[in-house]
This record gives structure tokens, sequence and C-alpha cells, in this order.
């Protein structure tokens, strides 16, 4: 019943995720890039302090033992900085539906790499119910996922967004079993923070600062908070402590889920009428 519970967990949070990312950069909200970076400092303020507690009491048993575990943790740090940029930037372009599909992919791919570094077992169950929800998210999304010569670039870092993202939950599969979750989650936003704050200096040197808005919007404001406490400390611990116990396949399912969590909350708040094609491709999605 805990993993059931923390599967739900991300679920329901990272389902709701697209909604408060509109919200946080939407008009009079924060700049793009930064409200990424802004997004995984708060989650990090609120981290460190708990794994230096956690440390100091536990110096044994909290923590990365090794350097090489320290390594493989910041590299994971960073490719997730990667992948939440590639992801801000193909969506520039790209549909919500269209990236929604595409992520849709990653079991696939995350198959053939399992598969090629013998890191865990694939099933022939996994593909078929991986090809399914493919189906399923692809029903949903139909009128959604036409592709204009100026989205194609969308599309590649929405693609590249799905290789690396895919490659960090290896990692952490790999080299983060007996680690602490919470020691887990602590390292790896706070360096996904670091790297994305570098990502915005490259950025405003490249085309110039964006400037936050002072006084924080409200409705804004609140999204950050969200996507900062929900949707990095509390949805990424939970899936760490997740991944320790279940196989990467079946961990992968979550991107088949997020998209109709999504839909349904755009429907709640956005008042998104829901059509009869809406509900088979979201049974089709669950069947898979």
């Amino acid at each position: 019943m805990p993993v059931v519970a923390a599967y739900l967990v991300c679920a329901l949070i990272w389902g709701t995720t697209w909604f408060a990312i509109r919200v946080c950069i939407g008009p009079d909200g924060y700049p793009t890039y930064a409200s990424a970076a802004l997004r995984f400092t708060l989650a990090a303020a609120l981290l460190v302090p708990v794994y230096l507690i956690g440390r100091r009491r536990h110096p044994g048993a909290w923590g990365p033992r090794r350097r090489s575990q320290w390594a493989w943790l910041v590299l994971a740090g960073v490719l997730d900085a990667v992948g939440y940029a590639l992801v801000y930037a193909g969506e520039e372009t790209v549909s919500g539906g269209l990236a929604a599909v595409l992520f849709g992919t990653q079991p696939l791919l995350l198959a053939v790499l399992v598969t090629v570094t013998r890191s865990d077992r694939v099933e022939r169950t996994d593909l078929l119910g991986a090809l399914v929800s493919i189906a399923g998210i692809a029903v949903i999304f139909v009128d959604r996922m036409q592709i204009s010569s100026e989205q194609a670039l969308g599309v590649v870092l929405i693609i590249a967004s799905v290789a690396v993202s895919t490659v960090y939950a290896m990692i952490m599969k790999r080299h983060a079993a007996d680690l602490h979750a919470m020691a887990t989650t602590s390292i790896f936003l706070a360096v996904t923070a670091v790297a994305l704050w570098i990502g915005v200096a490259v950025r405003t040197a490249v085309v110039g600062w964006e400037p936050i808005p002072w006084p924080p919007p409200r409705d804004p404001t609140l999204a950050l908070l969200y996507l900062g406490i929900f949707g990095s400390v509390i949805a990424f611990a939970a899936y760490f402590w997740m991944l320790q116990r279940l196989s990467l396949m079946v961990a992968g399912t979550l991107v088949f889920v997020f998209p109709v969590v999504a839909l349904l909350a755009d429907a709640l708040w956005e008042h998104q009428r829901l059509v009869a094609r809406t509900y088979v491709g979201i049974a089709i999605t669950m069947a898979g």
C-alpha cells in the first residue's frame, strides 16, 4: 500500500504541474527559465537543512558514502536541469498534447536502454502495455498533434528531454538504491537548482536579462510555491522512494498517467469540455 500511495502522489502532483506551470509563466507571471530555477531553489532551501540535520544525526546511514555516489547524484541533478530546460524551450512551440504523446515514448526508450545495459528485466507485457497506453494518449490528443515546420525544433527538444530524463532515472535506480530518499532528493534538487541558474546566466549573457516581477504576482507566486513544495520536494521524494522498490518499467508508466490527470485538471480549473473521444482515450491508456 505505501508504494501505491507513492505512485498516486507522483501521478496526481506531477499531473497537475502542467497547469501550475502555465499559471506561473503566464501573463504577468515569471520568466520561463527563471521560474524553473526559482522552483528548484525553493525546494533546495527546504531540503538542504533536512539533509544536514540527517547527516549529523546519522552520519553512516544518511547520504552518499562514496565519491562515486556523489558523482552520480551530481550528474543526475545536472541532467534533470537539462531536461527541464529542454521541456520549457520545446513547449514554446509545441502544444502540451503533442508533448504528452512524445513523453509517452519514454518506456519504450527505457526498455531499449535497460536491455542493452542489462540493468533491469523487460517483459513482453511491459512493451505491449506501453504501446497500448501511447495509443490511448494519441486518441485523447489527436486534434492537437499537428506539426508545422516551426514546431520541428520543439519536437526535437522534447524528444531530447525524454532521453535525458530516462538516463537520470536509470542512474538513480542503479546508484542511489541504498540511500535515504530524503537525502537523495535534497542533493538532486540542489544540483538541479544550481545548474538551472547557470543556464539562466548563460541565457542572460546571450539575449539579456528577463526581469522577475516585483511585487510578486499572486496567482503565479502561488503556482510557484506549489511547484516548489509539492511538485519538487514531495513528488521527487516519493518518486525516489518508490524507485527503490519498483522496476524502472513500472515506475515509467507514470508518464501515461500525467496527461490524463493534466486533462482532468484543465477541465476542472479551465472549464475545458471533455468529449466522448477523450473518455475512450483515457480508458485505453488505463488499460495499457
